[in-house]
Formats: C-alpha cells, sequence, structure tokens
C-alpha cells in the first residue's frame, strides 16, 4: 500500500462505537454422543473368529493397525496374534509399551504417540490395539487420546483388574510428580474384548490384585456376588478363571455388568459421589509409596480395611459382616493393614481426595453388604480409631491375640 491512508467510514469510531457493558456474548452447546461395546469372547485368537478384525475394520480387505502390547503378553502370544492378522491380512505395526506403574509416565505415552506418526496411522479408518493389564490400557488410551486430538483404539484385556475394571471404563491416565492418574483424559475406546482365556497365563498374585476390584463391587453394590465371593475363595486360579465355569462366569459378569451400570449414567463424573471410588480414596497414596511396591488391587484392599472399620465405628456395618469382609480380603490373599499406612499418610491421602472431589470429603462407605453411604465428615481422631481396629484385628486374626473382639 501507499502512504496514503484509507479513509475511514463515515459514522464508524473504534472508540465509542465498542460494546457498553456487559458487551457481546456467544453461548455454544454442542453435544457427543458417547457409544462403545464391551464383549466377552472367547477364542479371541482364534484364526476363524472375526472379533477382533471387526474391531480393527477388517473384515477380509488389507488394513493396517498399531499393536500396543506388554511385553510380558507380547512373548507368550506373539505368533498367535501374528497368525490371527496374517490370516485376516491386517498389516499390523508392533509397539511394546511397559506394563509397570513406574511406566506409567508421560514418557511412555508420548512414545507411543511416536509410534502412530512413524506408522503414520490414519485418523479415522486405522485403529490403535491396546494389549495388557490396566496399566497398558491407561498409557495407551491416553496417547490415543492426544494423538491428533483423538484416534480409535481397541481395548485387549490380558489380566483380570484389566478386563473388571481398567479396560471397560473410559478414563485413561498417567501418573505424575507423586500422584496416581493426575494427567488423563475421558477418551472410550471403539470396544473393548475380553477373552477369559488370557488370565491362564496371568500370575496368582494378579489374580487376587483384580478380585480386590471385584470384593469391592460385591460390597458397595452387589451382596449375591459377596456370597459367591466367599463361596469360591479357594477355588478361584488362573486355570479356572482361563475355563470360565459356571460359578467364575457369573462372577465376571456380575462385576462387569455392575462396573457398567455405575459408570454409564455419569461417565464424564458430573456426579462426584461415585460407589466406585470405594477404596480409592487412601490407597492412591499407599499405592505410590509402598516399598516394596503394592499392587492397585492390593492398596485398594488396604484401603478397603479401613473403610469396612469407618463403617462398623460409624454404625452403618454389623459387626459380624465387617469380619466377613476383612476374612473375605484375606482369604484371596490381600493385605488389610501395610506399615506405612500411618494416620498422618491418611490424614494427606483424605485432604488429596477432597481437591480431587471438588471441595468434599466424599468418601464411599458400606452401609450393610451390597449397599452404600457417603461421608463428607470425617475426623482425623476417627481414621485413627479406625486404624486401631484393622491393627487389633489382624493380630487377632494372625492368632497375636485371642478372640477378635475390639
Amino acid at each position: 500500500m501507499s502512504g496514503t491512508a484509507m479513509p475511514r467510514p463515515v459514522g464508524l469510531n473504534p472508540v465509542a462505537d465498542l460494546p457498553k457493558p456487559p458487551g457481546l456474548h456467544w453461548h455454544v452447546r454442542a453435544e457427543q454422543p458417547v457409544s462403545y461395546s464391551v464383549s466377552m469372547v472367547r477364542g479371541l485368537l482364534d484364526p476363524d473368529n472375526p472379533a477382533l478384525a471387526r474391531a480393527c475394520g477388517g473384515q477380509g480387505r488389507p488394513l493396517r493397525c498399531l499393536l500396543a502390547i506388554d511385553p510380558v503378553v507380547d512373548r507368550l502370544y506373539h505368533d498367535r496374534f501374528q497368525e490371527y492378522f496374517d490370516r485376516w491380512r491386517i498389516d499390523a505395526t508392533w509397539q511394546v509399551v511397559q506394563g509397570d506403574e513406574d511406566a506409567k509416565s508421560l514418557e511412555q505415552a508420548v512414545h507411543v504417540t511416536e509410534a502412530m506418526s512413524r506408522m503414520g496411522i490414519l485418523r479415522r479408518a486405522e485403529k490403535v490395539v491396546a494389549v495388557g493389564g490396566g496399566v497398558v490400557l491407561d498409557i495407551v488410551g491416553f496417547a490415543a487420546s492426544m494423538y491428533r486430538r483423538g484416534v480409535p483404539y481397541v481395548r485387549v484385556p490380558t489380566t483380570l483388574v484389566g478386563q473388571i475394571d481398567a479396560g471397560i471404563g473410559v478414563k485413561t491416565g498417567i501418573n505424575h510428580g507423586h500422584h496416581k492418574n493426575r494427567l488423563g483424559a475421558y477418551f472410550a475406546p471403539d470396544v473393548a474384548l475380553i477373552d477369559p482365556a488370557f488370565l491362564r497365563t496371568v500370575e496368582p498374585r494378579h489374580v487376587a490384585n483384580g478380585i480386590a476390584e471385584i470384593v469391592k463391587m460385591a460390597l458397595v453394590k452387589d451382596a449375591v456376588l459377596f456370597d459367591l465371593l466367599e463361596a469360591t475363595v479357594g477355588s478361584i486360579t488362573p486355570d479356572t478363571l482361563a475355563g470360565c465355569g459356571s460359578a467364575v462366569s457369573e462372577l465376571l459378569s456380575r462385576a462387569i455388568s455392575g462396573m457398567l451400570d455405575e459408570l454409564e449414567p455419569n461417565l464424564w463424573e458430573q456426579v462426584l459421589e461415585r460407589s466406585v471410588d470405594y477404596g480409592h480414596t487412601f490407597s492412591p497414596s499407599l499405592e505410590l509409596r509402598a516399598d516394596p511396591p503394592l499392587l492397585h488391587g492390593e492398596a485398594v484392599a488396604v484401603d478397603m480395611a479401613i473403610c469396612l472399620a469407618l463403617a462398623h465405628l460409624r454404625g452403618h456395618l454389623a459387626r459380624s459382616d465387617t469380619d466377613r469382609a476383612l476374612r473375605l480380603l484375606q482369604g484371596f490373599r490381600l493385605p488389610v493393614s501395610h506399615p506405612i499406612f500411618t494416620q498422618e499418610l491418611l490424614e494427606e491421602a483424605l485432604a488429596d481426595a477432597v481437591k480431587h472431589r471438588d471441595g468434599f470429603q466424599r468418601v464411599p462407605l458400606t452401609r450393610g453388604i451390597g449397599s452404600v453411604v457417603f461421608a463428607d465428615d470425617l475426623t482425623p481422631e476417627e481414621l485413627g480409631r479406625a486404624l486401631e481396629f484393622v491393627g487389633a484385628w489382624t493380630r487377632a486374626a494372625t492368632g497375636e491375640l485371642v478372640g477378635a473382639a475390639v
């Protein structure tokens, strides 16, 4: 342009004509439906079973996917996955993702996004297939939510806690600083495919890890499931889970349906009083600080023991039912106490939970087996008495005291 000034339109004053308070206002409203499926599929890696191929979008035509897989699962099932993908003409790019809690980091999630970039994954037509336990599913789901602001993914949980808890909701997350799941997103998979056959190669400790989450659902929602757990103590093994007979089938289906029933009306957690947070108030701090490390379900079990004591001391849970629940946890070889679970740690963990729950405690406690009530007024003194209760119960259960009266 030349140096000649452009004429100003008649009547336009750039200062005087600005909107007066309250100014201009736009309101944008949009809704995005959330729809995904959870399917229990026997023989998922059978080359004649189309379930996984359909989930990937491959039905006889060439297709690609990124297979993000736990290293242990990869070692055990690599050839079977390869045979399956060959059968369905799916070109799979392998990316191993570490599945231990220490690996649940932003760095690992970024590694997965870099694998997507190297592959050149198409934004909508091609999918990431996450295979492993809850840690792998969380990392890969979070990576999928970040990459190009979201690419579709499929979950194939291979641990018990993954199949009945971590793999069937919409939450993803990674640890950050000294906090569990501090960074994360709500990002639903296209589908979660559950094959109990994967549980045959799970270590017994990891079976107990998943059982803790089933006990949680029983205590807050399903007394029949609690009775079923009591009836199967001592008989739940990797082999019986993989065999998925009638009792195990009911156990798994009740746990999954109960969890989904609680999650579906509140996927985005607009309501922060959540029964599925039972056992998850104090356990995050314990899980990150325990040395040697505790598995997620083990930390949840210790948390549940404190919550059982709190419920009993408040009159919500009969002593007989408190004993039943604590014995059930121990029957599945889950801990009910831990040396670093001090009153100081409990108070610190509760304070952190209050921030997460928008300024209120919202601590779920059992109100009889199979029901829940929320507490917003727990005191340090109550936490101390609950610790004493669990300590005395544990000493009695191990023979250090005669009887179990407190």
